[in-house]
């Protein structure tokens, strides 16, 4: 019997396939400090930002199989590398009403930081920042921007997760481990694919893409044609359209 793919396989064969290539290319139309931002990262440079965040689950939180981590994010290019960086650990992404609950949480809220009772994480949005503006106000969480760089490039897993491990629990429903990663008929091989929100489905399309050698385009913010750019970045599926 075929062993199914696991998410931490995913960005493995990515590196091992092409490690240059640009598989995350990310855009914000939202208004507001972050609006006009453009981020392209290569699987190598992906590997690397899922490794520090890795590190700093494993280290701080001691995050593993049966941890749960709540991703309280937007579809955002942050959130990818965070849950990515779960499932490196072995851990649980929980996204949805649930995320806060979580026993380590991810997110971009100082109050909700403040008020979790575990080990929390705060992140900034803008690609440039050093620091959370607002870090004071949540005393004890880490402040991502500050702090994620100190931790090492590369990630060896205390624990390997299973297959019937959950991967992902959205609103009371667990995907596991063996059955996040699923092939989209129509994609065919090194797919581009557009995506945008909400996060679980960005989550499992982007895993889709990327387990096809694919690579993907993921936006954020209200604009209507986006025919011109999805063309010069070579888009060849549009999984926004998709339920």
């Amino acid at each position: 019997m075929t062993q199914p793919l696991l998410p931490p396989d995913v960005l493995g064969r990515m590196v091992a396939s092409d490690p240059g290539r640009p598989r995350l290319t990310w855009y914000d139309d939202e208004p507001g400090p972050t609006s006009g931002e453009r981020i392209e990262l290569s699987a190598r440079v992906l590997a690397n930002w899922v490794a520090k965040a890795a590190n700093l689950l494993q280290d701080d939180a001691d995050a593993g199989p049966g941890t749960t981590v709540g991703i309280d994010l937007p579809a955002h290019w942050r959130a990818l590398y965070w849950a990515l960086a779960t499932w490196s650990v072995g851990a649980t992404v929980v996204v949805g009403d649930g995320a806060r609950e979580a026993d380590v949480l991810v997110t971009d809220s100082p109050a909700a930081a403040a008020d979790h009772g575990g080990d929390a994480v705060l992140v900034s949005l803008p690609a440039l920042a050093r620091s959370h503006p607002q870090a004071g106000a949540a005393p004890g969480a880490v402040d991502e921007a500050r702090e994620l760089s100190t931790h090492g490039d590369r990630f060896s897993p205390m624990s390997d997760p299973e297959a019937g491990d959950v991967a992902l629990a959205v609103d009371g429903h667990d995907t596991a481990y063996g059955d996040v990663v699923v092939a989209v008929d129509g994609w065919g091989g090194s797919p581009r694919v557009a995506l945008d929100g909400p996060l679980d489905r960005v989550l499992r399309d982007a895993l889709a893409a990327w387990a096809a050698d694919g690579s993907v385009v993921l936006v954020r913010g209200g604009r209507a044609d986006l025919q011109d750019r999805f063309a010069s970045e070579g888009v060849t599926a549009d999984a926004r359209r998709m339920a």
